[in-house]
C-alpha cells in the first residue's frame, strides 16, 4: 500500500495543470503600480519573445510531457528526494477499495514472507520420507525411554490389562473387539497349576514374555465381550486349580512361536590393533606396487586400448539426388 507522499504525488500528478501564462507578457505587479504611477511595464523586445514562445511550446510537446510522466517529473520539485527515487510504477497505483461483502468464511489467507532461494543442493521427497520416519523412529524411542517408565507396573491384585478399540466419531465393527492379556507368573499358583495353566492356554500362550493374551469379538457390544472374556479366564483358572487330572504327562508344545532370532556380531571379527597395523601396512605395499607398475608401463588402462583398438572415423560420401525441369522424367 502506497504511503501518503507517494499519494499525494499520484493525486498531483491527476489534477489538471493551471493555464500556462501568456508568451512574452512580462508579469506586472498591481502593488507597485500602485504605489508608484510612473513606473511602466518592461517591454520586452521581438526575439525574446520569440525565444519564450519556443520554449513555451517545447514544454507543451507531447513527446517531452510523456518522457516527463514515465520519468516521474511534472513540475513537482520534491520528486527528486531519495524516497521518490526508489518508487516503481506499482507504487503510483492506488488501489481501489473492494466494495464486495466478506462472509465469515472469507478472511483469506495468512500473507507469508518471501520464499527461500534454492541452490539446487536440497535432498528429494523420498530422502525426506526417509527423514520423517527416522523422526518418527527417534520420537518413538523417546517415548520409551522417558514415559515407559512412569506408567503403573501390574500388580497382583489387578494381573488382567483390557485393551479396546474406538474410532472417533465413526462405527466400525472392530471397536466390538476385546483383548485381555495376564502372566501366569502374576496370578496366586504354584508350579504344577501354573504349568497346566500353560498347557491349557495353548497357542495363546507366549513362551518369551510369559504372557497369556485372549481377545473375543463374537457379540454385539464390548460389555458383552468383555464379560465372555471374564468368565473364560476364571473357567480357565479354576481347570487349573483342580488336582484331579494335572496333565503331568502332557508335554509342553511351543511350536506356535518361533523366536526372533538376534545374531550377534562375532567377536573373532572385532579389529584389534594388531590386525589394523597389518591392513594399514598391505594397503602401503599395495600403493608402491601400483606406483611401481605405473612408471614401468605395466599397468593396463582400458581407454588406451579402447581408443587404439577402434579403427579412425573415415569421411562417408553422401549422395545427392538430382532431377530435371518440372515435368521431366530422370534418366
Amino acid at each position: 500500500m502506497a504511503s501518503i507522499s507517494r499519494r499525494l504525488v499520484l493525486l498531483s500528478r491527476r489534477c489538471p495543470p493551471k493555464e500556462a501564462a501568456i508568451p512574452g507578457a512580462p508579469a506586472s505587479d498591481p502593488i507597485e503600480e500602485a504605489i508608484n504611477p510612473d513606473v511602466t511595464p518592461q517591454k520586452s523586445t521581438g526575439g525574446e519573445a520569440l525565444r519564450q514562445l519556443v520554449e513555451d511550446l517545447k514544454a507543451l510537446d507531447p513527446e517531452i510531457i510523456e518522457d516527463a510522466i514515465r520519468k516521474g517529473k511534472e513540475g513537482v520539485s520534491w520528486l527528486n528526494n531519495e524516497e521518490t527515487k526508489e518508487m516503481i510504477d506499482d507504487d503510483w497505483v492506488i488501489p481501489e477499495e473492494d466494495t464486495r461483502k466478506v462472509g465469515f468464511w472469507g478472511e483469506g489467507e495468512p500473507t507469508l514472507g518471501k520464499d527461500e532461494d534454492y541452490y539446487g543442493d536440497d535432498v528429494t521427497s523420498l530422502g525426506h520420507g526417509e527423514l520423517e520416519q527416522h523422526r518418527e523412529l527417534r520420537e518413538y524411542a523417546r517415548l520409551i525411554a522417558w514415559e515407559l517408565p512412569l506408567l503403573n507396573p501390574t500388580h497382583r491384585r489387578n494381573p488382567f490389562r483390557f485393551r479396546y478399540t474406538s474410532y472417533l466419531g465413526e462405527s466400525h465393527p472392530a471397536t466390538n473387539k476385546v483383548v485381555v492379556e495376564f502372566s501366569s507368573s502374576d496370578l496366586s499358583l504354584n508350579s504344577t497349576q501354573r504349568d497346566k495353566l500353560i498347557k491349557l492356554a495353548g497357542v495363546r500362550y507366549n513362551p518369551s514374555t510369559d504372557i497369556i493374551k485372549m481377545s473375543c469379538e463374537s457379540f454385539d457390544t464390548q460389555a458383552q465381550n468383555k464379560r465372555f472374556l471374564g468368565e473364560s479366564i476364571t473357567n480357565l483358572i479354576k481347570e487349573a486349580k483342580d488336582g484331579k487330572d494335572t496333565f503331568a504327562d502332557v508335554p509342553f508344545d511351543f511350536r506356535h512361536h518361533k523366536p526372533k532370532v538376534r545374531h550377534q556380531f562375532p567377536k573373532e571379527w572385532i579389529l584389534t590393533p594388531e590386525k589394523k597395523q597389518y591392513l594399514e601396512n598391505k594397503r602401503k605395499q599395495m600403493l608402491q606396487l601400483d606406483d611401481q607398475k605405473a612408471g614401468n608401463g605395466e599397468i593396463v588402462d582400458g581407454k588406451n586400448i579402447v581408443a587404439n583398438s577402434l579403427p579412425a572415423a573415415m569421411a562417408e560420401p553422401v549422395p545427392v539426388m538430382a532431377g530435371g525441369p518440372r515435368g521431366r522424367a530422370l534418366r
